[in-house]
């Protein structure tokens, strides 16, 4: 929401909170602007509808700011058919990331044009918007509409874009920016002499892959996971001579 002081709540969010959630009256909530700020409340409604303009949600606590993470992680995919899409969206938005860019490719078999991009990168945002709430981060992840590989390069330079392949580069934040390709792979005009990161030694469908990419990124950059040492296991110490 917009006003942490005002507190306005959307009535969708309102029925969420009541009748989803299943709330009482008095219990802890977490308002945030989706841009870092954030502060405790007090469920004031109920399962049902309200009296017009009645407080939903009144202030239990000061307004508190969380930064951003660095660097900021990108991770654009290529639409694939289905709900899908959403699944991606919801899945990266969860894990931490913090751009999602729905890309188009030379060997795209889903392609949004005209009012049917506007409609789905909507749809897209309102997913990453319920992910955001449901795993309560602070920062909501921008959601850009279709772009080709060197519109989304123009957008993030001076960082560079790598391309998900497989025996690429390890991932790395020093690599923030990935971006994987539809069902089929990319064209080998679009990997030509563009860096490459590997998200493993085994092919993964389109949106395995977009998600392995972010989670990845993110938890090299929260510290949850450090760099690899190299391919596989490190073998059991030989025993002692008899």
């Amino acid at each position: 929401m917009a006003d942490l002081d005002a507190l306005p709540v959307a009535p969708d969010d309102e029925r969420h909170l009541g009748q989803v959630l299943r709330l009482r009256p008095g219990e802890r909530v977490v308002a945030g602007d989706g841009a870092g700020r954030w502060r405790l409340c007090r469920f004031t409604g109920s399962g049902a509808r309200p009296a017009p303009r009645a407080p939903v949600l009144e202030p239990d606590g000061p307004v508190l700011s969380s930064g951003r993470s660095e660097p900021e992680v990108t991770v654009g995919f290529v639409p694939v058919k289905g709900g899908r899409p959403e699944w991606v969206v919801q899945k990266l938005t969860e894990a931490g990331v913090d751009r999602i860019v729905v890309l188009d490719s030379l060997r795209a078999v889903v392609r949004w044009e005209g009012e049917r991009r506007v409609r789905a990168v909507e749809r897209l945002r309102r997913v990453a918007r319920e992910a955001a709430a449901q795993s309560r981060r602070a920062w909501l992840p921008e959601v850009l509409g279709a772009a080709d590989l060197d519109e989304l390069r123009g957008r993030l330079a001076p960082v560079a874009l790598a391309l998900a392949e497989l025996g690429g580069d390890p991932p790395s934040v020093r690599a923030p920016a990935v971006a994987v390709g539809p069902e089929g792979g990319w064209e080998a005009s679009e990997v030509a002499g563009q860096p490459t990161v590997g998200l493993g030694p085994h092919v993964l469908r389109a949106e395995t892959a977009a998600v392995a990419a972010g989670l990845l990124l993110c938890a090299l950059r929260e510290g949850v996971v450090g760099p690899s040492a190299g391919p596989g296991l490190p073998s059991d110490p030989a025993p002692d001579p008899p």
